[in-house]
């Protein structure tokens, strides 16, 4: 430096202290958040700490610093479906499964067991309350107050062939939609609280000794909640309505079929379907479960209240 050149000014402090000044009188570099010895001018682009070159993770735009990485796998939703379900592979798994049940049970009856395996798991109007009887081949009658579970073992079965081919071939017509866009557990609480309810009716209803099986009550469950669908998703109703009409023709028309649990589960699942499928994204889960939980309450207190006045 020649003796005439201008000295170039040292650090000095900046005002009321803190770092110093750079020679050309800039702010100092921050240091990385993680190496504070290491200076760099680059920020994360979504919370702005300084991050040194080891700590840069490139992002679709900038970088970005490992907390923020890591937060940000962590807040990725879980695809799901229109109505809080979670996508699957398979579709129709839970139908598959509801359709082999009823047909091995089915063929125990039918085939295997006979007139006893029907008569233990049949519902009938007196059955959950009165004891010690049996009639024909198709009734049976609950052995003691604690047989609740013919609510649901009536639902799966069946003893013509005519009864379970067509239930059959409704259920895998309506029940893969339905569990597509519902979810598994929700599509199972639909079809199984559907098919209570329909007990639930023929119980409340029918006269003494008049039994009801099958599955159409959870069947015409997911009719109901088939109509729902298609109204939420603003599809012509034609269709389904029509096939829903033809059903109820031959449930009022063909001698032995019962109505009331066709009813009962029609009903039940029109409600539910209303709740499933119009809860609010904010509280779809409550809801959902909430109406759900009401349907097997109400269903619960049908046979409670029913049981009584026959006992009383």
């Amino acid at each position: 430096m020649r003796p005439d050149e201008p000295q170039q000014p040292a650090d000095r402090p900046l005002p009321g202290g803190g770092e110093p000044l750079r020679p050309d009188g800039g702010q100092p570099l921050p240091g990385c958040y993680r190496h504070p010895e290491r200076e760099t001018g680059i920020g994360c682009a979504r919370c702005g700490r300084p991050i040194c070159p080891q700590c840069m993770v490139s992002a679709s735009v900038g970088f970005q610093c490992p907390e923020c990485v890591a937060g940000g796998h962590q807040q990725v939703r879980r695809a799901t479906t229109l109505f809080g379900g979670r996508p699957e592979r398979d579709g129709a798994l839970v139908t598959k499964i509801l359709i082999g049940i009823n047909l091995v049970v089915f063929v125990l009856a039918a085939y295997v067991y006979g007139d006893w395996f029907t008569n233990d798991l049949s519902l009938l109007s007196v059955g959950l309350h009165h004891g010690g009887f049996s009639y024909g081949y198709a009734y049976g009658v609950a052995e003691g107050p604690g047989q609740w579970y013919r609510l649901l073992t009536a639902t799966f079965l069946h003893v013509q062939i005519w009864h379970i081919g067509t239930n059959m071939l409704a259920l895998w017509w309506l029940g893969p939609a339905l569990e597509r866009t519902l979810g598994r557990i929700r599509y199972l609480a639909l079809y199984l609280v559907s098919g209570l309810a329909g007990s639930a009716l023929a119980y409340l209803v029918a006269g003494n000794f008049m039994n009801s099986l099958g599955a159409s009550g959870a069947i015409f469950g997911l009719f109901g909640a088939t109509v729902v669908l298609f109204l939420r998703n603003r599809l012509p109703l034609g269709p389904v309505i029509a096939l829903l009409v033809f059903n109820l023709v031959i449930t009022f028309s063909v001698p032995g079929i019962d109505w009331r649990a066709h009813i009962g589960g029609l009903l039940a699942g029109l409600a539910m379907g209303f709740g499933l499928m119009y809860a609010p994204r904010e509280r779809r889960n409550l809801v959902q479960a909430g109406t759900v939980l009401l349907m097997l309450a109400l269903v619960l207190a049908t046979v409670v209240l029913q049981t009584a006045r026959l006992n009383g």
